[in-house]
């Protein structure tokens, strides 16, 4: 948007700590500017540039009801934190047990068998159905920091053992 596009008296959308706010455009700023009202919360906000101002919404009737559907748009599109709990992993049907952790996957394998590299051990719980994957990539590189970090955190408490270079055992079965 130009500068001189921007008319007082007139919401706007604003980008304001990467979200988008409507704001309403009270006068203009002495160093540049302007100053306007979120819609929203009712704070007082400077704008410096015209860049920060993404479209203006309707008349002042409309006005609050497109900021508020403009908002409700901006959250759902926006990949930042916004507060609200929309976490899912601790929600479980009823008689549903918690999903077992690599961690534990790998100590139940490892209580079997020999020594193993990790990419075996991710292979092997995802086969016996102990462990589903979620998004990540690369989950025997993340098995290989866990059963390391437990090893340096907990010493000889630790419910692993380094055998040698990228496999690990029980610290029983040793």
């Amino acid at each position: 948007m130009k500068k001189a596009d921007v008319h007082l008296g007139a919401t706007y959308l604003v980008k304001v700590a990467g979200n988008l706010v409507p704001v309403k455009i009270d006068r203009e700023h002495d160093n540049g500017g302007w100053v306007g009202t979120s819609a929203k919360t009712g704070k007082t906000i400077r704008i410096k540039t015209a860049q920060r101002l993404r479209k203006p919404l309707d008349d002042e009737a409309h006005g609050a009801k497109n900021a508020l559907k403009a908002t409700e748009g901006a959250i759902k599109a926006s990949s930042r934190d916004t507060g609200e709990c929309a976490a899912t992993s601790g929600q479980h049907e009823a008689g549903e047990a918690n999903p077992m952790s690599l961690l534990d996957a790998a100590a139940e394998i490892l209580a079997i068998g020999d020594a193993m590299r990790c990419q075996d051990i991710v292979n092997v719980a995802i086969g016996r159905g102990l462990w589903t994957p979620g998004k990540g990539k690369t989950p025997a590189n993340t098995l290989n920091a866990a059963i390391a970090k437990e090893i340096k955190t907990k010493g000889d408490d630790s419910r692993f053992v380094k055998v040698e270079r990228g496999k690990f055992a029980l610290a029983s079965m040793t």
